[in-house]
């Protein structure tokens, strides 16, 4: 039989002994299929001339009605699935999902294998991918666009990509915060967080945006990169009053989380908050206006943000295109920055 292209999934089943279902799964790497019996069934299949694709494609003849979402967290974060931003966005979209009639799936890259599109979608896991967050690299991400897999992106959409993306408008979210303690009478703002991971980027290109057309000098020591978390923005905070006193009188932090961490700091040096030092964060979380002094914030719309996400998706198992989109942000004057 090694050279009868018209091998079916069945065929090949009889040929080994075992079921049809057995077959497909090791032809799709499913770690529920002991390793050794995976070897063996796909060198089976490449002796009988079988394409693997043709095998996957026979999987997909039914929906699982399941979407994997994927938290893209990097290797060096401390970033996980107890950050309240990214509870929130997975739970606008769960209740997106199960409006439509599907489940979630959720995981993370740090746990996903290296193959997202073979693991979750060639394995019947899942129908589609939702993926939270670029982070610094994409590499995974476009290797799923690539295998043309139902895929949706929640990052920044300015960022050019072959994928649909569905996010805020960073850049412009960056600009009004920084514009916004401008108005209130900062003259050094420190800008708090990763500048080198992509919506954060995106920030810091408004924040720059800002200081420029308001005639600022942009100091690049202004700039304190840390990780996205209260704990790294609390160390970053307390390191630089320690080392070089109260040189600032604003902080943008890059997300409420930091601008948390930020927030204790501070309180910790018996520095008053909006007095010495305004701060604004980026997310909007729950506890944003619980703080003490309330969070000034910019607000995404993770609720719009879900359901445009979905929308997109099902667009795709439809055969039809998805398209990235911009969804509002607003910003939240409370009471930890001065207003004009």
């Amino acid at each position: 039989m090694s050279n009868d292209n018209k091998l079916t999934l069945a065929g090949l089943a009889k040929l080994a002994g075992v079921s049809t279902s057995t077959v497909s799964r090791a032809l799709n790497d499913n770690p529920l299929i002991k390793k050794e019996t995976r070897e063996m069934l796909q060198a089976l299949a490449k002796e009988n001339n079988f394409s693997l694709n043709r095998a996957a494609s026979r999987l997909r003849t039914q929906k699982t009605n399941v979407v994997a979402v994927i938290l893209n967290l990097i290797d060096d974060t401390d970033q996980s699935i107890n950050d309240p931003f990214l509870l929130k966005v997975v739970g606008d979209l769960n209740q997106a999902l199960n409006q439509k009639g599907y489940e979630l799936l959720l995981s993370n890259s740090l746990m996903a294998t290296d193959d997202w599109s073979n693991y979750f979608i060639n394995s019947s896991r899942a129908d589609g991918i939702i993926v939270i967050g670029q982070g610094k690299s994409t590499s995974k991400i476009e290797d799923v666009a690539a295998a043309g897999s139902p895929l949706v992106v929640w990052g920044d959409p300015k960022v050019a990509a072959n994928y649909a993306v569905v996010g805020s408008n960073n850049e412009l979210g960056g600009f009004i915060a920084t514009e916004h303690l401008i108005d209130g009478g900062c003259q050094n703002i420190v800008f708090l967080g990763d500048p080198e991971h992509a919506e954060m980027s995106e920030r810091h290109k408004g924040h720059c945006r800002a200081l420029a057309r308001a005639g600022r000098v942009i100091d690049n020591n202004l700039t304190l990169s840390c990780d996205i978390t209260s704990k790294a923005a609390y160390e970053k905070i307390s390191t630089e009053i320690l080392t070089k006193g109260l040189y600032f009188d604003g902080i943008v932090a890059t997300s409420d989380m930091v601008a948390l961490g930020a927030m204790k700091a501070l309180k910790e040096r018996y520095v008053s908050i909006p007095g010495d030092v305004s701060i604004i964060g980026f997310d909007d979380i729950a506890m944003a206006e619980l703080l003490h002094p309330a969070l000034t914030t910019v607000k995404q719309d993770t609720k719009s943000a879900a359901e445009v996400m979905v929308e997109q998706l099902l667009y795709q198992f439809q055969g039809k295109p998805a398209k990235s989109a911009i969804v509002d942000i607003e910003l939240i004057a409370r009471k930890s920055s001065k207003h004009a």
